[in-house]
């Protein structure tokens, strides 16, 4: 009888365990899903982290955020990187996935909105009065101008077509020093690397190092929106969640604070 019951306890034992192994196996995929991997534009680093913090507070699941410049990201996403959502820093990058089926239909959204700004090593900021063909290569007295790549990363597009509308170009191209992403260029300036550099007023703000001396006008350049829309290989189930929130008024002070515009 005893040798008997003892059979009974191992045999139970023994099934209790495979019922655990059983659980793991099935609950890992499910706890994996439950992590949300975003593309952003760098120029979101700031402001993104710090609503990630609020989202994980309120409940929401893992948020993972890979920075770059929207070009790169958007590659990387055509070459089959798992993401869920996409936040590029200009419209191009985002239709340029889209054409490619790439986006989840009607989870696009016309999100927030940036200016770019003239800006200098803060010990050596001097307001500019940024106009039509003011002396912009005088300015730079032999230096270097730093943006973001003017063919490809967003904030360089943007930057080349200012100065074109303002007929700068052409004055300035041979002294630019094209940088990886918007991020980067803000980096050369607060190094001492190049003497001015042309980011985005966020980016601006993020670094203690350099300094706005002057405002680019909004119709010297095309408007600067920032798209947001869930990728269609995303497996997350909670993507559609972390997409309200970002959308949400609990999120907007996150990203008023550091100067973006939240478009209605």
């Amino acid at each position: 009888m005893n040798i008997d019951r003892h059979s009974w306890i191992r045999l139970a034992l023994t099934s209790v365990a495979a019922a655990f192994v059983s659980l793991a196996l099935f609950a890992a995929p499910a706890a994996a899903q439950e992590k949300v991997t975003v593309f952003a534009a760098a120029s979101m680093k700031n402001a993104l982290d710090n609503a990630n913090k609020a989202w994980a507070t309120l409940g929401g699941g893992q948020v993972t955020v890979s920075y770059a410049a929207s070009s790169a990201l958007a590659k990387q996403i055509e070459s089959g990187a798992p993401a869920d959502v996409f936040i590029s820093a200009d419209l191009d990058w985002m239709k340029y996935l889209s054409d490619k089926q790439l986006v989840r239909e009607g989870t696009r959204f016309n999100w927030l909105g940036n200016r770019i700004v003239l800006v200098a090593a803060k010990d050596a900021a001097k307001p500019v009065d940024i106009r039509p063909a003011f002396d912009l290569a005088g300015l730079l007295k032999g230096g270097r101008l730093a943006m973001g790549e003017p063919n490809a990363v967003p904030a360089g597009k943007y930057a080349k077509a200012s100065l074109e509308k303002l007929g700068l170009w052409s004055s300035v191209e041979k002294s630019v020093a094209s940088a990886e992403s918007v991020r980067a260029a803000l980096a050369f300036v607060s190094r001492g690397e190049a003497s001015y550099g042309i980011v985005y007023q966020t980016d601006a703000a993020a670094d203690p190092g350099v300094a706005i001396v002057g405002t680019f006008p909004a119709d010297t350049h095309p408007p600067i929106i920032y798209p947001i829309a869930i990728l269609s290989e995303s497996k997350s189930k909670d993507a559609s969640a972390y997409l309200d929130y970002l959308k949400s008024g609990k999120a907007a002070p996150f990203f008023e604070k550091e100067g973006f515009t939240v478009l209605e």
